[in-house]
């Protein structure tokens, strides 16, 4: 428990005055018609885009700088370990075209891959029309690729190269080497696979958690308009009373007070979140409308610790619970009765109690299985806003009367979170 909040006794915040209605704006004057462009300038979606082709050049920088790692690779292992036949050594330079070049053809070959790839994915539906197309795009890619090794191996001198007829160089190269052909072609079409089916599962993850919000969002909302029938229903039949027992002016105050109250609420209805002291200005206003009907058997008690009057939590919360505690502890007595209400930090969490000396639980109380639609709503909306992270308890006071509490999060509103 955090021991440097000093815990106050302060008042409800008290109702201000009601502020003047201003004025409508009035109407921005229409804005006189510009002249058409002139038909010979070309538009401007023709001009290219630079944000299209910043994608396309990096996609294609990223393709060189994969294909680099063979080819370095090769040269080294080129330049190293392979025996050679004259005196000086070979320079690097030669090893290194003589196994870039070939490496290079499959750099140029991966966009066409892609594609394919793309196109022709491998799947349970047309997985044998898609591998023929596969194997007929890697029959003819592989012949290129040894046919730029011949070249290549010409280019730089090699006397095998050079005094072998190059159809004869293919066809042995080939034949000798045609299961990295397939091992490469498949491996860059395996790549593309894995790159896509990890992007359709992070855009699938994505849309299951925005849906997952939207549907959280309408059960949030679908609860908290739960409370305005319920409470209307309540307050409502608190003003028949009073139009019954001819009590003009009563009447006329909870009226007045029960419109304060909705307009309150319809500012805050796309709200699940406000701050403390919103919730506890709410709060007030429901009960000017609550000391109307009770005249002086009712008595409201605050003791708010100033640190908490920023912290957030879940609007229209703590209504049903005080509207509970009037209507099932204060009114069956013919003799008046208090509420109390606290808030208070303890450690990472903000604590609210609304307590009051009524008649207590019925018997036969069974906890959540007990509860109505009030304290019912409460638990939902905790649960849903803040899940494994809260606590209400509703408990008998041993001196007589309810207990509840309610614990959340302590965080200072955020504007972000006050609309979520």
């Amino acid at each position: 428990m955090n021991g440097s909040a000093e815990a106050t006794p302060v008042a409800l915040p008290t109702r201000p005055a009601a502020p003047e209605r201003a004025p409508l704006p009035a109407r921005p004057a229409a804005p006189e018609p510009t002249a058409a462009p002139d038909a010979a300038a070309p538009p401007r979606a023709a001009a290219p885009s630079r944000a299209l082709a910043g994608p396309r050049w990096a996609s294609a920088w990223l393709v060189a700088a994969l294909w680099m790692i063979p080819v370095l690779v090769s040269s080294v292992q080129t330049y190293l370990f392979m025996p050679p036949r004259q005196e000086p050594r070979s320079p690097f330079l030669a090893s290194f075209l003589w196994q870039g070049l070939p490496w290079l053809f499959w750099a140029l070959m991966t966009p066409l891959i892609v594609w394919l790839g793309r196109r022709y994915p491998i799947e349970r539906r047309g997985f044998l029309k898609s591998a023929l197309v596969h194997l007929a795009a890697n029959a003819a890619m592989a012949p290129g690729h040894i046919a730029a090794c011949a070249l290549t191996g010409r280019l730089i001198g090699q006397e095998y190269y050079i005094k072998t007829p190059f159809l004869e160089v293919v066809y042995k190269i080939l034949g000798k080497y045609i299961d990295i052909e397939l091992l490469i072609y498949w491996g860059i079409l395996a790549i593309v696979h894995a790159a896509d089916y990890h992007k359709k599962y992070r855009e699938r993850a994505v849309a299951a958690a925005q849906l997952e919000t939207k549907l959280v969002q309408a059960e949030l909302q679908a609860l908290k308009m739960q409370l305005h029938p319920h409470f209307l229903f309540n307050t409502l039949h608190a003003i028949a009373v009073l139009v019954r027992k001819q009590e003009t002016q009563a009447s006329v105050r909870m009226i007045t007070g029960l419109s304060e109250l909705l307009r309150m609420a319809l500012e805050s209805a796309g709200k699940q979140i406000v701050p403390l002291k919103q919730e506890l200005d709410f709060l007030e206003r429901y009960l000017d409308i609550e000391r109307t009907r009770f005249q002086d058997r009712l008595t409201v008690r605050a003791d708010v610790a100033s640190e908490t009057l920023d912290a957030e939590i879940p609007n229209l919360i703590l209504q049903p619970i005080v509207e509970n505690a009037i209507r099932h502890g204060i009114a069956p007595r013919a003799s008046s009765g208090s509420v109390t209400i606290r808030a208070r930090r303890e450690e990472r969490h903000l604590v609210v109690e609304v307590t009051d000396d009524g008649r207590g639980l019925k018997e036969g109380w069974a906890g959540e299985a007990s509860e109505g639609t009030g304290l019912g709503n409460v638990r939902a909306r905790l649960r849903q806003l803040y899940p494994g992270d809260h606590r209400l308890s509703v408990a008998r006071r041993p001196e007589g009367g309810v207990l509840v509490t309610v614990a959340v999060p302590f965080r200072p509103l955020h504007p972000e979170r006050a609309h979520g």
